[in-house]
């Protein structure tokens, strides 16, 4: 039996503390936050004038007309004043023309007005020699002069020099596909005018006349592997520099144009390579070139070739 004294004892123990009372229930950890955008680097170029002049440094430009008129702020002229710019070299060279791409790296030259000319041009053969490009903001200009061609004859004519006139008739602002056709439709035997402006000319390179009948490979224009590609229709994009086939066969279509159109646009070969790849037959390509490219009104033998060419651009390079 339990004797009073233990129970006693008992009683005297600690009293028993109460359960402590729930915990209020903790809040959701809180989603992580979706990730920030990868800012997109600020991309600065440099420039200078062709003929000399300080180094400027430009940016925020998404096409040819507001890379001209970053250049022209830089340097203070009128956008206008600019014919066409070269990448790494501040000579006349059309292999370093620059076109839809610029490598990260590249330093541009811009190449502005000089003196005007005007020369007399009789047509005694349909071609007359001339590969026609533009500069994407309104200057058509010599690229090429085919050797013994009736231009070739013609010593005050040289590449590089733009086309601002036929026969008094300014062609500012058309594309060269447009000059190429108008200088195709002059009647033969009957003379006409080109007024002519050349490039400013540093003293390095006065007496230059380049007049290759062919066309090598064109010199890769873009440093490390990427380039921005600026686009006649919204924002220019960093992209990696081009296969090895794209290269081939936009070269073999910029060949075909210039042959069918007396132009030369590594541009618009470029795009047109790139329609084909979307395409699986010359039908469907003939389709979407003329819903992208529908100005130029592409013969059907043309397209034909085209799409033969870059087919076998893509068996050269396996």
């Amino acid at each position: 039996m339990e004797t009073t004294a233990a129970r006693e004892a008992r009683g005297a123990e600690a009293p028993r503390l109460p359960a402590p009372p729930p915990s209020p229930a903790e809040p959701p950890a809180a989603s992580p936050s979706p990730a920030a955008p990868r800012a997109r680097p600020r991309l600065i170029f440099r420039t200078q004038l062709a003929h000399g002049s300080p180094t400027g440094k430009i940016e925020g430009f998404t096409n040819v007309r507001e890379l001209y008129a970053k250049i022209a702020e830089a340097f203070g002229i009128a956008p206008t004043e600019i014919l066409f710019c070269t990448l790494n070299s501040h000579k006349v060279d059309m292999q370093k023309l620059l076109g839809g791409q610029i490598g990260l790296e590249d330093f541009i030259f811009a190449h502005v007005r000089g003196e005007t000319k005007e020369v007399e041009v009789t047509k005694t053969e349909d071609a007359l020699g001339l590969t026609i490009t533009d500069n994407g903001a309104g200057y058509a200009f010599i690229k090429r002069i085919k050797e013994g061609s009736i231009i070739n004859r013609i010593e005050a004519v040289c590449v590089g020099d733009s086309i601002e006139a036929i026969n008094d008739h300014s062609i500012v602002g058309c594309r060269h596909y447009e000059v190429a056709k108008m200088l195709r439709e002059l009647p033969k035997s009957q003379p006409f005018t080109l007024r002519l402006v050349q490039p400013k000319r540093a003293f390095d390179m006065i007496g230059q006349r380049s007049r290759s009948s062919k066309c090598p490979t064109e010199a890769k224009v873009s440093s490390g592997r990427e380039t921005l590609r600026l686009r006649s229709g919204g924002a220019a994009t960093v992209e990696e520099v081009p296969s090895e086939f794209e290269e081939e066969a936009s070269r073999r279509v910029d060949d075909l144009l210039e042959s069918y159109m007396g132009i030369r646009d590594p541009e618009l070969a470029s795009t047109m390579v790139e329609t084909s790849k979307k395409t699986v037959s010359v039908q469907e390509f003939a389709r979407h070139l003329d819903s992208v490219l529908g100005e130029f009104a592409f013969p059907d033998e043309f397209v034909v070739e085209v799409w033969a060419a870059i087919g076998e651009a893509r068996e050269a390079c396996g």
